[in-house]
């Protein structure tokens, strides 16, 4: 059997007009996949270079089938289970700058060139201020940045016409603005003249992202059925979810010369991303951390199940449609329609997400994903989101350390784990426990005692819990 190449599945090319640094399988499923809708609805007509950001990278395996590749998308759309695949091919050239440092300059010439796309993990955008050293490939992506924006300067001698628009993927907040401030300060750093800078500032833009999919990668455990159902062999398939979700700060110049919400996609130019990191944090996030110590405790091992049962399914719903689908401030129908997806993501057959995976530091996520919800609802209603309570009762009792006879594998900061330990240890009644918890400061950056009535409310659920077990006690809160 043959590996995949243009002589096996007829690959289109056209002019090169996107760089993307990143080859790895987010960009692929994602990125890759949108600019390919583009080009296959008539809106765009672009392709792809791949920049390696790291010395050791895919970019020749890529080469090596022409730029092409399978995605199989999987998952439950509308309630129907959904499984496709098809051939991207809008990858052209590729390119290790550690060895092909001049050929990377080279693109900076490119009359063709726009846009820049990133995906370079969140430690990529981060200033190095010793990388400085041009006359060979710099260490940061920054750096590699900012060399070849002065190549470009010095092309088109500071043509305003001539700057490149950045698209950043990477997980951090305001990442297309954390990039330009990269930049900048590396580019001060190197004594660049006032001119270049303006350059800089006025004639590139910068627009900040969230994105949304999830995706498995290369499906080792089925690549023997996949090849035989494809016909070759593709060392480079990669497999993600049918859902997508790209949500572009606006930025004039950027949405007339990448159209991807024209397409039909789940891509949203916006005014501001924060309300939709909200819902995606809150929703997405929240309802995972809300409900693992809930339905560990109650006996179920992954989301699906829990999803599935009707007590516990029950439970995350009311969650994210009564306590938080209120406290963003987006129209309510696209909320209900995120939710509802939600829900889908989590049912989709494809993916065994285990419960224990998304326990890992579970005091920060309850900090950071239903927290945020509990004084958002509380401040909205003057009373407290019992759900929520529930939660954390449940995941008070979770860091004592059992389900029934078993020991749950705790994973989270030391401090943390030591100190449930010693609380544990200590023969406390549920009032005082969760008055003790509620008080670490280092844990809440708050003393959550001083909202009304959140410790009597938390160590009652918390006493119902060790009285009746989490199935009896989840059953009364649902009054069942």
């Amino acid at each position: 059997m043959n590996e995949l190449n243009s002589n096996i599945v007829e690959k289109k090319t056209s002019k090169i007009k996107v760089m993307q640094f990143g080859e790895g399988n987010f960009l692929r499923a994602f990125v890759d996949w949108i600019i390919q809708k583009m080009n296959d609805s008539g809106k765009y007509d672009g392709h792809v270079v791949v920049v390696q950001p790291l010395q050791f990278g895919r970019v020749n395996d890529l080469a090596k089938q022409d730029g092409l590749y399978t995605l199989y998308l999987q998952g439950i759309d509308n309630g129907k289970v959904v499984r496709t695949h098809e051939v991207i091919d809008v990858l052209d050239d590729f390119i290790n700058p550690y060895t092909e440092y001049n050929k990377f300059l080279s693109y900076a010439e490119s009359e063709d060139l726009e846009v820049v796309i990133s995906n370079t993990t969140e430690a990529g955008i981060t200033l190095d201020e010793s990388d400085i050293d041009f006359s060979v490939t710099p260490k940061s992506f920054p750096g590699k940045v900012l060399a070849l924006l002065e190549h470009r300067y010095q092309k088109f001698n500071g043509a305003k016409d001539k700057g490149l628009s950045f698209i950043c993927c990477e997980l951090i907040d305001n990442n297309g603005d954390e990039l330009k401030k990269c930049i900048l300060s590396l580019a001060k750093i190197k004594k660049h003249d006032e001119h270049f800078i303006s350059w800089i500032e006025n004639a590139c833009h910068f627009t900040s992202t969230l994105v949304d999919r999830i995706v498995p990668g290369y499906p080792r455990d089925e690549i023997e059925e996949i090849t035989k159902e494809l016909g070759y062999i593709d060392n480079s398939i990669v497999k993600g979810e049918i859902f997508h979700l790209w949500v572009l700060a606006k930025e004039p110049h950027i949405e007339k010369i990448f159209p991807c919400d024209k397409v039909g996609l789940n891509v949203i130019y916006a005014e501001s991303i924060k309300p939709y990191k909200q819902r995606k944090v809150k929703i997405l996030n929240g309802c995972h951390t809300c409900m693992v110590p809930v339905s560990y405790l109650y006996g179920i091992d992954t989301v699906k199940e829990s999803i599935d049962d009707e007590v516990v399914g029950k439970f995350a719903r009311e969650f994210v449609f009564d306590e938080v689908v209120p406290t963003i401030e987006l129209p309510k129908d696209q909320m209900v329609a995120f939710a509802n997806s939600v829900f889908e993501r989590y049912l989709n057959p494809f993916v065994r997400h285990e419960l224990m995976s998304i326990a890992l530091n579970s005091i920060s996520k309850y900090w950071a994903r239903v927290l945020p919800t509990v004084k958002d609802y509380y401040r909205i209603n003057g009373k407290l989101p019992l759900h929520a309570m529930f939660s954390l009762a449940s995941l008070i009792k979770f860091y004592g350390g059992k389900r029934g006879e078993d020991t749950i594998a705790l994973k989270d900061d030391p401090s943390y784990l030591e100190y449930f330990a010693s609380l544990n240890a200590k023969g406390l009644n549920e009032e005082e426990m969760v008055k003790d918890v509620l008080a670490q400061t280092s844990m809440w950056g708050e003393d959550l005692n001083k909202f009304a009535n959140m410790t009597e409310v938390v160590s009652g659920y918390l006493k119902e819990i060790n009285d009746k077990g989490m199935k009896e006690a989840l059953k009364a809160f649902e009054g069942k």
